[in-house]
């Protein structure tokens, strides 16, 4: 068959959930594409083992941006899933939504129906929450979301004592009726395992006969007839081959994939596409444009107490910890190292929270090379602590290089571009010396040491952060949602600006980034995107 209704391109965090509600009803028939492969990697279910996924290029399409002048000038590496699950399948689970206003910006931005009362029946909806159903989270729904208080490392406590002495108050639910607070992040992870886009929505549908499912293929472009997109081209295996959409194709590669697709397939800015020898289908300003991440610094410190470095250093430690994990999925490899934090004002006044701030109980200092390698942490008792801006106010951009499609785009993050984003740098850094100053964790701190106590000034506080700092993978922004095709890509509705039967479903729609981590949103976005297609039939 190469007839479907629904072609989504790309089996990540929204569009493994567009692939189940799609297909639910079993009257129209779905193909779900993806450049990536199946997810049989055992590192990819094993909680910790982010940490090799991380690095690997058979899932992960390994990324690096150009040179950053916020960071002095260093390229940096971006991981994106390239896998079923798309990057729900490599990140650090995290369970996070965002701050309400986040959404009711987007609203007031010219989306109606993206405020936070229109999207929170969508959260819940997605969610099988170890909570229980309530007014902000959905019990029964395909993605399980646990806590993890019974499992997470002691010096976790000393931690939120020490925010508690520095004056801030806990909240007993980030994602729940106030997420300014501290506490233990709520998980994608379930019995000792994750909880990824694939195996919470995908899984469950692979049976339906109207579903179908392609791994190891390469979308390379949206085929049109007018401005009207009847399908698309990919290769798999080596043999070029196309599809057809008889209703809807709906991108859903993420903040990177989505905007070079619509750009190889004609809708971009036009001289950069004349340029390339692309026919230009829409000449959209804005595809690729409007990039937003968060970027955060660690702070190191050597610790007077154990921590999860000398379960996961030694070879003896990373076997018990294995024979731990076999015998019943507990221990450290059934966790992310991401345990704990906060979401806090750095200055009186503000309205919302403008810092999130993250504690882990154990350090990997970065050598020679930046990746991590969070199965091999220091040697040394070592924690660490880090924080990013929640709403940065700079905006980088990305670009095909060329009409290849197997060409990597190139990536300017453009980050702390701004004097807002700048000033956040040292508060962000005097925030985490006044939590770590401070009685419960003072005691257990043997020392700093990154960026070390004699890094004081405003400008070595600023070279270190430009020189350490890096991205916490939540690039979102480049396909914003608008009403004006000159300043955003797609519509409340997610249509592409100038074309009928194509939109776009990912983290590349926000208009800004939101105040925490991208995954459960991405996902928001999938289960509203669905109902939007199916509303319009």
């Amino acid at each position: 068959m190469n007839s479907y209704d629904y072609i989504i391109v790309g089996a990540g965090s929204a569009g493994c959930v567009l692939a189940n509600r799609l297909s639910a009803n079993g009257q129209h028939r779905v193909l779900l594409l993806e450049a990536g492969p199946r997810d049989w990697s055992p590192w990819i279910h094993v909680p910790v083992g982010y940490g090799l996924t991380h690095n690997d290029p058979s899932v992960n399409w390994m990324y690096q941006t150009e040179g950053d002048a916020g960071l002095g000038g260093r390229p940096t590496f971006w991981p994106r899933g390239k896998v079923l699950g798309g990057s729900s399948s490599i990140n650090a689970m995290v369970y996070m939504r965002g701050h309400r206003g986040d959404y009711d910006d987007w609203a007031a931005a010219g989306n109606p129906g993206w405020s936070y009362d229109d999207v929170l029946p969508y959260f819940k909806r997605s969610e099988d929450n170890a909570r229980g159903a309530d007014a902000y989270h959905g019990a029964g729904g395909p993605m399980h979301v646990s806590d993890v208080g019974a499992q997470a490392h002691p010096i976790c406590r000393n931690f939120l004592d020490a925010c508690a002495a520095a004056g801030l108050a806990p909240t007993p639910d980030f994602n729940g009726a106030e997420m300014e607070g501290t506490g233990l992040w709520q998980m994608t992870i379930q019995d000792g395992r994750r909880v990824s886009s694939a195996t919470a929505f995908l899984n469950p549908a692979r049976g339906r006969p109207n579903l179908r499912i392609e791994t190891g293929a390469h979308v390379t472009r949206v085929l049109f007839e007018g401005n009207r997109a009847c399908g698309v081209e990919f290769v798999q295996g080596g043999t070029k081959r196309e599809v057809r959409a008889a209703r809807e194709v709906v991108l859903s590669g993420g903040a990177i994939n989505s905007p070079q697709l619509l750009q190889l397939s004609g809708i971009g800015q036009g001289a950069l596409l004349q340029r390339l020898g692309i026919p230009v289908l829409v000449d959209a300003p804005m595809v690729g444009q409007g990039l937003q991440d968060h970027v955060a610094v660690c702070h190191f410190y050597h610790s007077k107490v154990p921590t999860l470095n000398q379960k996961l250093y030694p070879l003896l430690g990373k076997v018990k910890a294995a024979l731990q994990y076999a015998a019943g999925r507990r221990g450290p490899l059934g966790m992310s190292v991401n345990q704990a934090g906060a979401f806090v004002k750095s200055r009186p006044g503000l309205e919302r929270p403008n810092m999130h701030v993250y504690f882990n109980p154990m350090s990997y200092t970065p050598q020679k090379s930046a990746k991590r390698k969070l199965t091999n942490p220091d040697p040394w008792p070592g924690f660490l602590m880090s924080f990013n801006t929640c709403r940065p106010t700079s905006r980088g951009w990305l670009a095909i290089q060329s009409a290849d499609p197997f060409a990597a785009p190139e990536i300017h993050p453009n980050s702390i571009a701004t004097p807002e984003d700048i000033q956040e740098v040292f508060e962000g850094t005097a925030m985490l010396r006044r939590i770590s100053s401070q009685g419960p964790l003072a005691e257990i701190l043997a020392s700093e040491r990154n960026p070390g106590p004699n890094v004081t000034t405003r400008e070595a506080i600023l070279e270190d952060f430009r020189q350490r700092a890096s991205t916490v993978y939540h690039a979102s922004c480049t396909c914003m949602m608008g009403p004006d095709p000159r300043s955003s890509v797609v519509d409340a509705r997610l249509r592409v600006h100038g074309t009928q039967g194509l939109r776009v479903a990912d983290a590349s729609v926000f208009p800004a980034v939101t105040s925490g981590n991208t995954n459960a949103p991405a996902i928001m976005v999938g289960e509203k995107a669905s109902d939007l297609l199916l509303a319009d039939l």
